[in-house]
């Protein structure tokens, strides 16, 4: 499996997870922006950026943190390893 089937698959994964819990989740068309897709429910937003094996580097992270969203909006990244059910979790 080629890199971008393999993160549009986690990025599935992730939005699955959250459909779970009861948000609505929209995945970005060609994830060149800084989230991967973006839930929500009658309380919050998701902002989600999703990473394979890896966590987002310096600069990346620095553009993660500069984003404005709205007051009730959360900032997450999702680092799916090898064969986990679930990824890990960052709130930024």
């Amino acid at each position: 499996m080629n890199a971008k089937a393999k993160g549009t698959r986690n990025e599935h994964r992730s939005m699955a997870l959250y459909e779970r819990r009861g948000y609505t989740t929209v995945r970005a068309g060609a994830s060149l922006g800084t989230w991967d897709w973006v839930g929500w429910n009658e309380r919050e937003f998701i902002f989600c950026q999703v990473k394979t094996s890896r966590w987002p580097g310096t600069a990346e992270m620095e553009t993660i943190k500069e984003a404005v969203v709205p007051p009730n909006g959360r900032k997450l990244v999702h680092r799916w390893m090898p064969r986990q059910r679930e990824p890990d979790e960052k709130e930024v």
